[in-house]
């Protein structure tokens, strides 16, 4: 459970990361812009149209509500690129809490706009077309984006809870070296694990049954540890052990699949389960020497 909640928390960051980045920045504020100067468009085409509803009012308010999401947007992006700046941090938090409250009051004036569309049935279609297609289009266009991220939001928790491994090979591969390089995880000790074989469970006697031996490899005199039935699985990918299968055991005493843990601590240098960085411990030895 520990693993899936910290791989959900680096997709997050991910996504947070990727949402900023320049290339969607400035197709958000392209597409925003682009509603808004259809807005004033319309306006300005249907001065004669006469609708019974206040749909110029909705148009006007969606507008500023667009404005207003480039300027936060535009902040936090400065704030991201720059973040020594204290001035610019004091700024992001404001554009963080109007970011909120647009959103909020958004999903109102969403609700207000379909009730004045509706209210007004056939006759907005008749003498008012341009305010009224508008609105459908404004109105149909946030319903689509609703939708999509949910359906995003829902495809990536399915994945955290049943595929993890596949959420791990691709943080893997988009990650910018910010966990440990390759030759740290390399001088963290490699273990050859063994099912215990029936005379040795045998041996035990009441004791709990052992799941597999640990043994470790490249070495004269080699180090064993005996793993019971519970402990003898990955927590990454929760795949038990199979007989002569490559281990790797963490600075903290934790073991996992070499392959899974190489690709945890490429993104993270944290241990998975107990969150102990073994860079610390890598720093420790080399002082030491």
């Amino acid at each position: 459970m520990l693993v899936r909640e910290t791989a959900a928390e680096h997709v997050e960051e991910r996504q947070s990361d990727w949402a900023y980045s320049k290339p969607v920045v400035i197709l958000d504020i392209i597409w925003n812009l682009a509603f808004v100067a259809a807005g004033v468009a319309v306006l300005v085409l249907s001065t004669e149209e006469r609708a019974n509803m206040p749909l110029r009012l909705w148009i006007v308010g969606y507008g500023l509500q667009c404005l207003l999401h480039m300027g936060c947007v535009c902040v936090e992006y400065r704030r991201r690129r720059r973040r020594r700046f204290s001035v610019l941090m004091f700024s992001a938090s404001i554009a963080k809490h109007l970011e909120s409250a647009n959103t909020m009051f958004s999903f109102i004036w969403w609700i207000i706009g379909f009730y004045w569309v509706s209210a007004g049935g056939q006759a907005l279609a008749q003498d008012s077309p341009q305010l009224y297609w508008l609105c459908i289009i404004y109105l149909g266009f946030d319903v689509f984006f609703v939708v999509f991220c949910v359906a995003l939001a829902c495809v990536i928790g399915i994945a955290v809870c049943c595929c993890l491994p596949c959420i791990i090979a691709i943080l893997y591969a988009v990650a910018d070296q910010e966990g440990a390089s390759k030759e740290d995880i390399d001088q963290l000790v490699k273990f050859k694990f063994r099912r215990a074989s029936d005379n040795e469970k045998l041996a035990v006697g009441d004791q709990e049954t052992p799941g597999g031996i640990m043994t470790e490899c490249g070495t004269d005199s080699p180090i064993e540890h005996v793993l019971s039935q519970e402990d003898a699985e990955c927590c990454i990918c929760l795949s038990s052990y199979d007989d002569g299968v490559e281990l790797r055991e963490l600075p903290c005493g934790h073991h996992f699949h070499c392959t899974c843990v190489d690709k945890w601590l490429h993104i993270n240098a944290t241990c998975p389960l107990c969150k102990y960085n073994i860079l610390k411990s890598s720093r420790q030895d080399r002082e030491e020497v």
